[in-house]
């Protein structure tokens, strides 16, 4: 079993080969390829890795590394993609561009996470079309942001065979089945939305929902911290624990003004943080790159969506779980034909009808799927409310804008996009934020030179 990491010189990669290596799920993987276009980055997460599979001992996953991409994904039987495309740096001019406009700035919510998108979908095309070539039975698991239209994206070129994954939504249902004092296994979850928006509408034990009991109860919605984000009397009303990146949509203002008042965007403090890791690891006298990077990703965990909260996140709501386990559990199911219950980025069909009705076949949907070693199944749903119809609809409209943009160069649909996203929803907004993008993301305004 072959697994290429794409981005592995990104600082979450060691995560992805520590459960890979101590086999967490009973899958056996015989080689990670690790790719990236920066040498040094690379370099440093090998050092890293080496010294992580010296602690797990000499039956320890074999780790290689190449900034060749075809080299990478030639003969693999699982892509797990990751990339940042201009790195954390152009992360702070999508944040700067919104914010000096009065709109949010964040990675992958509002204007922002569309630049993001714009830069990325070209590239993360071509590299499918790569895959279809070296390895076209390959299954693609993506996590490279923002995640849901870029894996739309992706299905394009490979079809079905690429599956999108966040850790936001399993997370949630983590924190519910441990309040209910319920082992996950037993938990049977209604979860709908898109990547990054999306609802957990029901909660059944033993056939029974239990989620109007944790509603009903300050003490057990204490222990949620999407509620603790978003709010109590929201969640009552709505009926459902919303994803928490639906706190941008909701506390727009708030949010905007924590992140001005902070001083700095998450990408700026990512861009400091990290620069020091990098720059620590390549110190020859640098004793434990390890340690190193543990003491960092410590501090990158429990400072995670910092705007939207007053005190350090609870150790019990950052451990456990994390997009590695996703990941790893997704392969075991496919390659070991066992049967896994997992929230997934998919392609809105099911046994030739549509999981919800009103929108689109293609459309990527986050919801529940079983999986096993004939793909991917996604489970019936209870059909949305008028409210998440209509936010999914909006969103996604803007999105495929900026989708059909990447792909076309079409300068009129990327405005259409960036003034229609429901975080803008302005025509001249719409027209600043293209320009202020093209004037200072480089990859943003070479698409339409």
């Amino acid at each position: 079993m072959r697994l290429a990491i794409l981005g592995g010189g990104g600082f979450r990669t060691p995560l992805v080969y520590e459960a890979v290596a101590k086999s967490v799920t009973g899958l056996r993987v015989d080689e990670v390829i690790l790719y990236d276009l920066d040498s040094q980055r690379l370099d440093s997460m090998r050092r890293v890795m080496a010294e992580m599979a010296e602690q797990l001992g000499p039956d320890a996953t074999k780790v290689t590394a190449t900034t060749d991409l075809t080299e990478a994904v030639t003969g693999v039987d699982f892509v797990f993609s990751a990339i940042r495309v201009g790195g954390a740096e152009s992360r702070t001019i999508d944040e700067r561009v919104a914010l000096d406009l009065g709109v949010l700035g964040q990675e992958t919510i509002g204007p922002g996470g569309l630049a993001y998108a714009l830069r990325t979908i070209p590239v993360m095309q071509e590299i499918a079309r790569t895959i279809a070539q070296a390895s076209p039975d390959a299954w693609v698991i993506n996590f490279t942001n923002p995640a849901g239209i870029v894996t739309e994206g992706m299905r394009q070129v490979l079809g079905p065979r690429v599956i999108g994954i966040c850790d936001t939504p399993i997370g949630l249902v983590r924190r519910v089945g441990r309040t209910l004092g319920v082992d996950l296994d037993r938990l049977d979850y209604d979860y709908l939305g898109l990547n990054h928006m999306g609802w957990l509408r029901a909660a059944r034990v033993d056939g029974v929902d239990r989620l109007p009991e944790l509603l009903a109860s300050d003490e057990m919605l204490g222990e949620i911290e999407e509620a603790r984000l978003i709010g109590f009397d929201y969640v009552r009303q709505a009926g459902a624990l919303p994803n928490e990146y639906l706190y941008y949509y909701l506390h727009t203002d708030s949010a905007i003004g924590r992140i001005l008042e902070a001083g700095r965007t998450r990408g700026e403090f990512l861009v400091e943080q990290q620069g020091k890791f990098y720059r620590d690891v390549a110190d020859e006298c640098c004793t434990s790159p390890l340690k190193t990077w543990q003491d960092a990703l410590h501090m990158r965990e429990a400072t995670y969506m910092a705007e939207s909260r007053d005190d350090e996140r609870r150790e019990a709501d950052v451990a456990g779980g994390g997009y590695q386990e996703v990941a790893l559990r997704l392969m075991t199911a496919i390659a070991g034909d066992t049967s896994e219950r997992m929230i997934l980025n998919v392609g809105n069909s099911r046994d030739g009808g549509r999981i919800v009705d009103e929108l689109p076949d293609d459309l990527v949907l986050e919801v529940g799927c079983v999986v096993d070693g004939n793909g991917v199944h996604p489970q019936e749903v209870a059909p949305p409310t008028l409210d998440q119809l209509g936010r999914m609809a909006r969103l996604r409209a803007a999105e495929r804008c900026i989708l059909e943009a990447a792909i076309t160069r079409d300068k009129g649909k990327a405005w259409e996009g960036f003034a229609t996203h429901p975080l803008v929803d302005s025509p001249v907004l719409g027209h600043k934020l293209l320009d202020g993008y093209i004037a200072r993301q480089p990859l943003v305004a070479a698409l339409f030179d």
